[in-house]
């Protein structure tokens, strides 16, 4: 069998409710690449936060993080690193913009260092993984670079009010998805990011055609990608509109959906 490039988005997807890759898993993902087949991961999370499944993988391929806006190969010091953040002037517009409603934090992330303009346990302990740089007070005063990812904190009904206007104002310059449990969060990359466009980039780098990708996703940030890949799966416990486009349903993430996939169309044992 030619090799495939099998794609994984982190939370809900590879790893189980408790942050863990289960045992079938994990050595359904080893035989596949025992087989010759790639395994990579595209995630919203930072490196910092990803890398521990990276290594526990045994991965020596390219990762996406950031939803797209950061693609790089952390085995590789030469390959050519793809960062496309936000120009700091249009995050102060979207800053400015959203002052009139209601919210209750706004974080931003160059790389794996963190800005964080109200301080807040519930978000250090959110994004402390890793032991970033963090950086507390006024974005206006601290944040002096283009970052990687803008992250607004809101209530529920907030935050759909908030991505609305961002869409109606903003929509040519950044792309907004959100976040779901344990806090309501929209994440902002510039515009016309998303994991598919990471994907591609290591997909041809590793001479992999499209119809030879099998991506794996859950939620709204993994639409692009499941509906780029030549089989584009949706976790059991995935979002209705995420299955819709799917070409395959597969178990939740607590039931090793990821292997049993694998397991059929890859033929492994």
């Amino acid at each position: 069998m030619k090799p495939h490039l099998i794609v994984l988005d982190l939370d809900g997807t590879l790893l189980t409710d408790q942050q863990q890759i289960s045992a079938k898993t994990k050595k359904t993902l080893f035989q596949a690449k025992e087989q010759g087949h790639q395994v990579m991961i595209a995630t919203g999370r930072p490196y910092r936060a990803s890398d521990i499944y990276y290594h526990e993988l045994g991965l020596t391929t390219p990762i996406v993080n950031f939803n797209g806006a950061y693609v790089h190969h952390p085995k590789n010091a030469a390959w050519q690193t793809v960062h496309t953040p936000i120009d700091l002037g249009v995050v102060h517009d979207v800053v400015d913009s959203i002052n009139t409603y209601e919210y209750e934090n706004i974080i931003a992330e160059v790389k794996d260092d963190i800005y964080v303009h109200t301080e807040d346990e519930r978000i250090l302990n959110i994004f402390n993984m890793g032991n970033p740089k963090i950086t507390l007070g006024d974005l206006y005063t601290h944040l002096l670079d283009n970052p990687t990812s803008l992250l607004i904190q809101a209530n529920e009904v907030n935050s759909m009010i908030i991505r609305d206007h961002l869409q109606a104002v903003h929509a040519e310059v950044i792309e907004h998805r959100r976040w779901g449990a344990p806090l309501h969060i929209i994440e902002i990359v510039r515009r016309g990011l998303n994991k598919a466009v990471g994907i591609a980039h290591v997909a041809k780098d590793l001479g992999i055609p499209r119809d030879r990708i099998i991506a794996f996703g859950d939620e709204d940030n993994d639409l692009e990608m499941i509906e780029y890949a030549g089989l584009g799966v949706a976790m059991g416990n995935g979002i209705a509109s995420l299955k819709h486009i799917a070409n395959e349903i597969t178990t939740s993430n607590n039931d090793d959906g990821i292997a049993k996939i694998l397991i059929e169309r890859l033929k492994l044992s």
